[in-house]
């Protein structure tokens, strides 16, 4: 899954390609907002294993979506 997470003040977000279904992720941002960690920091692990740590207070939003699949290929008929 692809997680792209909005931080407020950044004028980029974060993307993080997770090993967890949508609901696992999603309840994983909803503990961390509601306070069910003790450091207000939202924890992700990606799926080479390293963690993204984002303080809650800072998150503007979370998107969960499938990843992508990378396209390789060329384009027929330059300039």
């Amino acid at each position: 899954m692809e997680v792209k997470i909005g931080v407020q003040h950044s004028p980029r977000e974060l993307v993080v390609d997770s090993p967890k279904t949508p609901d696992e992720i999603a309840a994983d941002v909803a503990s961390a907002m509601s306070g069910g960690t003790k450091d207000g920091l939202l924890t992700l692990e990606d799926e080479r294993g390293r963690r993204v740590l984002v303080p809650v207070d800072r998150i503007a939003y979370v998107e969960i979506a499938q990843a992508d699949q990378r396209r390789v290929g060329f384009v027929a008929g330059g300039a």
